[in-house]
């Protein structure tokens, strides 16, 4: 390890490393993402997979990386019985981009590379549009809740977007991850929300209820992520400087009731409620575990 170094040298380290193991595995990324371009059928789908495949192998590369330079306790739990070749749906909690590495820590090897909902104009962004796209990561293009009430198609537009993005996946290894809050925690946010949760800002129960009528019941259980930095949330550049020291990542997983495989969450106001109010009880227990979790560290 190389965390003798000031922070400014060690980051830099890091980040060069982690920019060269980019930019090596850009190529057969993006090869296989302009063969996916002109392709279709079953030879799309095997370029899906590879784009896959490569992605898992850059993202291995960079925890090989964070292992060798830095020294951060990770303290990952229930991991275990993951399959690397299953179907998962799951939710996390959001602090900031960290989390995304986390999680590559975490699920290195053990489960598919995530997929995560973004907002329909990303794709546009230079270079990582493309590899978004190449990864079938699901584009939505939301609608404000004003925009709907005018037009109530609009909704039916949002579901219609995120069935054909989940479709791609009923044939291959997946792990969709929604980050329920849809957007970073910060204490601004929460105090604006008026939030009733103690770490958390309300979730957002649409995505998950339309990712999960699409997949249909091959999904049987949720994988509830949980993630705490016991020593407050940090940057980027804190991770990669070795000034971020301890993560912890639980995973439960929650069984999801058969009947919201089936239910219309778009025009079935009744369904709606019930979605809604199972996901808030599950954010009520996060709430609860994230606080006995910060407990539990601190008290160590």
């Amino acid at each position: 390890m190389l965390t003798f170094l000031p922070s400014r040298i060690l980051g830099s380290i890091v980040f060069l490393l982690m920019l060269i193991n980019l930019l090596f595995w850009m190529f057969p990324v993006y090869t296989c993402i302009l063969f996916k371009l002109v392709t279709w059928g079953r030879a799309r789908t095997l370029m899906s997979k590879w784009v896959a495949t490569t992605s898992q192998t850059w993202a291995h590369c960079n925890v090989l990386i964070w292992d060798a330079c830095l020294d951060i306790e990770w303290d990952l739990r229930g991991i275990e019985e993951l399959d690397k070749n299953g179907q998962y749906l799951a939710i996390c909690n959001h602090q900031n981009w960290n989390d995304i590495l986390a999680q590559i820590k975490a699920f290195d090897g053990r489960a598919p590379f995530f997929k995560f909902f973004m907002k329909q104009i990303l794709i546009w962004v230079p270079v990582l549009g493309l590899a978004w796209w190449g990864l079938d990561f699901p584009f939505m293009k939301r609608h404000k809740p004003e925009q709907i009430a005018k037009n109530p198609d609009l909704r039916r537009q949002d579901i219609e977007t995120t069935r054909k993005a989940c479709e791609k996946y009923r044939d291959m290894p997946v792990l969709i991850l929604n980050f329920l809050e849809g957007t970073r925690f910060t204490k601004e946010k929460h105090q604006r929300q008026d939030s009733p949760y103690q770490n958390l800002l309300r979730p957002k129960a649409g995505g998950l209820a339309f990712a999960m009528s699409v997949m249909g019941e091959r999904i049987n259980t949720l994988m509830d992520i949980t993630i705490v930095y016991p020593d407050g949330p940090c940057q980027f550049w804190d991770f990669v400087s070795g000034r971020l020291k301890r993560v912890i990542l639980e995973v439960r997983e929650r069984e999801i009731p058969a009947e919201f495989f089936h239910g219309d969450y778009a025009e079935d106001a009744e369904f709606r409620a019930e979605v809604k109010a199972w996901v808030e009880q599950i954010w009520w227990e996060k709430d609860q575990r994230i606080t006995e979790l910060l407990a539990e560290a601190n008290s160590n």
